[in-house]
């Protein structure tokens, strides 16, 4: 169902959120894209005191949120984020959904827009279990972080590690850290991470006087 889109179930969730909160100073202005239930934005205002706001799309979880005292906007991230002006916050955050909307590229803009940083927590279907579904049964792969099979997935497009660093690259953001999740621990320099990691965390900034618009597409080395 569309209004599921923005709900993804993430195994490691308790360990993405404090990942999340690490990289969050107290008293931030904090936009959670796809907020859920608000679980997230709950515990920055309580125990950083952030300034928070959530978009969500499904009803439900708008509910759960606004019963929590979260303030949350019900709007469809491949809308735009045209209602939130330049620099209102000093973080955006985007959990587990860059590969559910139709244009990440667009929302990835505009969340480097609306906020000083992004973090971007995006799943790696370049792990070693997938690529091995693939190779040795013929067939899409489901793992216990991808947990779908191909006709009820949410996600809209597959990427690796390399994938999204290269997309950033093009776009001329700077990755200011980076950390895969490998065997439920977050790794900030790790060896072959594209094929070990589960997931990973980017922590996203604007390059000044950057080109815009990309030119080629960069040459990527394989793990």
């Amino acid at each position: 169902m569309p209004t599921k889109r923005y709900c993804y179930t993430d195994p490691e969730a308790a360990l993405i959120d404090r990942l999340i909160m690490d990289q969050i100073q107290s008293r931030q202005r904090v936009l959670d894209l796809g907020c859920g239930d608000g679980r997230l934005l709950c515990r920055l205002r309580d125990e950083l005191h952030c300034s928070i706001q959530g978009i969500e799309l499904n009803h439900k979880h708008v509910v759960e949120s606004i019963g929590k005292g979260v303030p949350v906007i019900q709007s469809d991230l491949d809308e735009g984020l045209a209602e939130i002006t330049d620099q209102a916050f000093d973080i955006a955050v985007l959990s587990q959904t860059l590969q559910q909307v139709l244009r990440p590229r667009e929302l990835l803009k505009q969340m480097l827009r609306v906020a000083r940083q992004a973090i971007v927590v995006v799943p790696n279907f370049g792990h070693w279990r997938v690529r091995l579904q693939l190779l040795f049964q013929g067939r899409a792969p489901v793992t216990n972080r991808l947990p779908y099979d191909w006709y009820n997935t949410p996600n809209l497009h597959l990427l690796s590690m390399l994938d999204f660093r290269d997309l950033v690259d093009r776009m001329h953001i700077r990755i200011a850290h980076e950390y895969p999740v490998i065997r439920g621990r977050p790794v900030q320099r790790a060896w072959a991470a594209n094929l070990r990691a589960d997931s990973a965390l980017f922590v996203l900034e604007s390059q000044p006087n950057a080109p815009t618009l990309e030119d080629s597409r960069p040459t990527m080395i394989a793990e």
